[in-house]
């Protein structure tokens, strides 16, 4: 355990501070909340946790309280079309305008059969 990051009543570093995996009950970071169907709602940040790294600086999680923590949005037929009509588009070559089938790499910017034309007249 991390002695140096033991700060709960934060005069250290400004807010509570724990050090990894020892974080109080009652408290928890967006993907935890996420999981439990919440979501932070407006609230500011609880705490902290810090995970010390070799010659760099630590890993920060933050935490909220899951007492004021709300419900998660409920996802609408429009919203539910719109991330269909987004997801679509990154299927759709820019180059050929067909649906590739796959999520198009942002690295190539193409289908693969536009971003390497050669390798597929060899085979």
């Amino acid at each position: 355990m991390s002695v140096r990051f033991w700060d709960p009543d934060g005069t250290k570093f400004g807010i509570p501070t724990y050090p990894w995996r020892l974080a109080p009950d009652g408290l928890a970071t967006r993907r935890q909340l996420r999981i439990r169907g919440l979501r932070p709602g407006g609230q500011d940040i609880a705490a902290q946790v810090l995970r010390p790294r070799r010659r760099r600086e630590p890993l920060t999680a933050y935490l909220y309280r899951v007492d004021l923590a709300v419900p998660v949005r409920a996802m609408t037929p429009a919203r539910w079309a719109a991330l269909a009509k987004a997801n679509a588009a990154r299927r759709r070559c820019p180059e050929c305008h067909r649906d590739a089938g796959y999520v198009i790499p942002p690295t190539l910017g193409a289908c693969v059969t536009c971003a390497y034309p050669e390798e597929q007249r060899a085979a």
